[in-house]
């Protein structure tokens, strides 16, 4: 009973990431901090929790009880604490969502700076992430993905406007190679492919007529980055796909070219999701709030 509640925090944060250091970066304090609150809590105990190594922190089979029936005590902590939040006139706290490139930079990074003038009193912690994880056990409020990815059980509320990729090559590309006038053309150029966090080089798809179509590219250059991927398109290395609104300013200025313009029908946006709660959180209820209100008004 006089365990420090901040001992306890501690533990389920390192032992949630299996990690000192994501778990200080994500308290933003530093992994010698989270170690010795962790040894405290150990020592008063009498028990190890964690098993250390230099590569590796796993949970003893005490540390695993302990966590299983720490995390909805504190998760229920944390509501009770946000219930009164909603009592002040202006919510506080931090609002941490996990998103992916495209998402952070062409729908949530427009949104912020309208949203923390709405609530000066909220901190948001934008985490970019390609990888679908969960975000409930990572730590985060709330999360945004494309609709086939979303899981079953979050509840989704639409982020931002529909959005449209673009097929694209430099002139001096074009004029050494030709372009391609169909999708299947594409399986004799050399192709700018972007690997996922899965590991996973998806084909690119399109559709045109209700006839949907599916190529797996091929080329000199794969990279999980898009600047790096059209830089490489700029300088006539291949032909790339991306979003059109990465492209648009090199479209505008003459250093790449559309193609297959027709083949690429806008598709759904983003959506935020997060899971159902009793007692949602002051800073992702304002937040959701805001989206929804931003949607229905068409931005």
């Amino acid at each position: 009973m006089s365990t420090d509640l901040s001992l306890l925090d501690s533990f389920v944060g390192v032992a949630r990431h299996r990690s000192f250091r994501r778990a200080a970066l994500e308290r933003g304090v530093s992994a010698s901090t989270l170690s010795e609150a962790v040894r405290r809590l150990e020592t008063q105990l009498g028990v190890r929790l964690l098993n250390r190594t230099t590569r590796s922190v796993t949970l003893t089979e005490p540390g695993a009880r302990l966590l299983e029936r720490l995390t909805p005590m504190l998760a229920e902590l944390g509501e009770a604490l946000d219930e009164v939040n909603r009592f002040r006139d202006t919510p506080t706290g931090t609002l941490r969502l996990n998103v992916p490139a495209p998402v952070a930079r062409l729908v949530l990074a427009p949104m912020l700076a309208e949203f923390l003038a709405a609530y000066p009193g909220l901190t948001v912690e934008v985490h970019q992430d390609e990888r679908l994880v969960d975000v409930v056990e990572a730590g985060f409020d709330a999360g945004a993905r494309y609709g086939e990815s979303l899981a079953q059980d979050m509840i989704a509320v639409p982020l931002g406007p529909p959005q449209r990729y673009g097929v694209y090559a430099a002139p001096a590309y074009l004029a050494r190679h030709g372009a391609p006038a169909a999708p299947e053309d594409l399986l004799h150029h050399r192709c700018i492919c972007h690997r996922f966090a899965s590991g996973a080089v998806l084909p690119w798809e399109f559709e045109r007529d209700g006839h949907a179509l599916k190529i797996q590219p091929r080329g000199p250059l794969i990279s999980n980055s898009p600047d790096v991927q059209l830089a490489a398109a700029v300088d006539g290395i291949g032909i790339v796909m991306n979003f059109t609104s990465f492209a648009a300013p090199l479209v505008a200025s003459g250093d790449l070219v559309l193609l297959l313009e027709d083949w690429c029908p806008p598709f759904e946006g983003a959506f935020l999701y997060y899971p159902s709660r009793r007692h949602m959180p002051a800073a992702l209820r304002a937040f959701v709030d805001f989206v929804r209100a931003r949607h229905k008004a068409g931005a």
